[in-house]
């Protein structure tokens, strides 16, 4: 294997943007599902992404069943769960919570595909489910358990469908998210009819936050986030790109402080803190690097 490429400046700060961009989601998205079903949401904002990536989708080349199975695991359950569970947390602890996608992502490697993890990313996924029980125990979330259950769900179903998306072949990353996005929205309009209620009312009184949400969640955080993300792992190792999303949440919390006045209470933000160590364990282990997770994000 080549030595890993140094980062450039340039690329140091997309990859903060990256980080910030997507942080933003959580904070964008907890305003808009205050008011709206968060399902149905997020159907909206893979409208917005097939709009614009539908124009340079190739065939898929005989990759529509594991595209279909992919995208009703990794996006639709997904994202119905993480964005469901979101309606019931702060963003800065939904963030947080979601960072478990890594600690997911390498045990299903070693169940479902043989890969064996070194003991720094056993002990990192230790130290980040500590973490989850630290938000979870010490911060009298009471009936946001439920919440944390669903993102928790959403960051295991995001880690299966990164698994599924290692079984395309003849694909890009642009290509993979396009018709994952054009694919989920059929998916996802139709788990809102089932799962949720008052829609029509919800499209007729959104007023310009929901909207906003929908565009910036869509644009923004979907096409221009993931074109970042994979031109980044194109030029370089998954090991030295994965640690700036230790920023992400960082970010939620700090946004969801500023522009939804939510408090920042010291014992989530020591689970946190145990979170981001556990994943900073696994994601600066070079020795066996992660999947790349090239496509389906969670936020």
């Amino acid at each position: 294997m080549p030595p890993a490429q140094r980062m450039s400046a340039a690329d140091v700060a997309k990859a903060i943007g990256v980080a910030l961009i997507w942080g933003m989601g959580f904070v964008v998205a907890k305003g808009g599902t205050e008011t709206f079903p968060p399902i149905l949401m997020q159907a909206f904002r893979f409208v917005v992404t097939s709009a614009a990536l539908v124009w340079f989708l190739p065939k898929p080349a005989g990759n529509m069943r594991w595209l279909l199975l992919a995208t009703f695991i990794g996006a639709t359950v997904q994202y119905a769960l993480t964005f469901t569970g979101l309606s019931g947390l702060g963003a800065g602890v939904a963030a947080l919570v979601v960072q478990t996608e890594v600690p997911f992502l390498v045990l299903l490697g070693a169940v479902l595909m043989g890969e064996r993890p070194t003991r720094r990313k056993w002990a990192g996924i230790g130290i980040a489910f500590a973490g989850v029980a630290a938000i979870t125990g010490i911060g009298h979330l009471q009936g946001s358990l439920t919440s944390v259950a669903l993102v928790l769900g959403g960051a295991f179903t995001w880690a299966l469908g990164q698994v599924l998306v290692r079984k395309l072949r003849g694909l890009n990353g642009l290509a993979v998210t396009g018709w994952i996005a054009v694919l989920a929205v059929p998916q996802l309009f139709l788990a809102s009819f089932l799962f949720e209620t008052g829609q029509r009312a919800a499209i007729i009184d959104a007023g310009p936050r929901v909207w906003f949400a929908v565009l910036y969640l869509g644009l923004v955080m979907q096409a221009l986030g993931y074109a970042w993300w994979n031109a980044l792992l194109i030029r370089h190792e998954v090991g030295q790109v994965a640690p700036f999303l230790l920023l992400l949440p960082i970010f939620s919390v700090l946004g969801g402080a500023f522009f939804l006045g939510a408090p920042l209470q010291p014992s989530r933000l020591i689970g946190g803190v145990i979170i981001l160590a556990g994943v900073a364990l696994i994601t600066t282990d070079r020795r066996r690097a992660l999947p790349p997770p090239t496509v389906i994000e969670p936020v």
